[in-house]
């Protein structure tokens, strides 16, 4: 049986670092607050927009502030994301054959589950992904194995047969916590001694090298 394929979005399939950090620079500008470099937005990554933002802004802040700039986050970036962002190079040849194989994939992301939709659509409109997961109320972020778990049930696979894709030490452990395989990518917005450190069953430079991994 192929493996069910489980991807997570930003810093995985597309290159998104422009689009996030215009986004909370214009917010953090609009109320007055400093922005911030690529390498740092790039930083900030990783564990849902709530966290984004409040690791954006001076230790302390209000609450309520941090609630208004969420909101107005969501409003220009749900306007402007397609200005920053890019699959990565190989990415829609490495998704196309996938599929063609008969691979069932999925995506699971931290990224709110509106915009997730939206940019994989967006990003791969002839790609069929049997499931896609963002960040919902209820659903707890990853690295809780929750949302993969619900995925893997949602393809009608085990955990067992499942490979994790990413490019962060949170995806590995995701993996890890819902007892499936992983396979870090290196090109992504972690960094690749943490990423070899936190154990994946694999680290990969290229998408090419991904389908030999998979078996026959």
């Amino acid at each position: 049986m192929k493996p069910f394929l489980i991807f997570d979005l930003d810093g995985t399939l597309v290159d998104s670092l422009r689009g996030i950090a215009d986004t909370l620079n214009r917010t953090l500008d609009a109320h007055g607050l400093p922005g911030h470099s690529d390498a740092s937005v790039r930083s900030f990554i990783g564990n849902g927009l709530r966290n984004l933002i409040a690791r954006a802004v001076p230790q302390g802040t209000d609450p309520a502030l941090i609630d208004s700039l969420l909101a107005l986050y969501r409003k220009d970036y749900d306007l402007t994301w397609k200005q920053g962002t890019t699959p990565y190079p190989g990415i829609p040849r490495m998704l196309d054959e996938l599929w063609r194989e008969g691979f069932t994939m999925a995506v699971c992301s931290n990224k709110l589950h509106d915009f997730t939709v939206t940019m994989v659509h967006g990003m791969f409109p002839n790609i069929h992904f049997a499931q896609i997961l963002g960040q919902r109320d209820g659903m707890p972020h990853k690295p809780d194995p929750a949302g993969a778990l619900q995925l893997a049930a949602a393809m009608g696979g085990t955990p067992e047969n499942c490979v994790v894709i990413g490019d962060s030490t949170m995806d590995i452990e995701t993996a890890a916590n819902a007892g499936m395989r992983s396979i870090a990518v290196s090109w992504g917005y972690h960094d690749g001694d943490r990423l070899r450190a936190a154990g994946p069953g694999h680290l990969i430079n290229t998408p090419a090298e991904l389908r030999p991994l998979l078996g026959p």
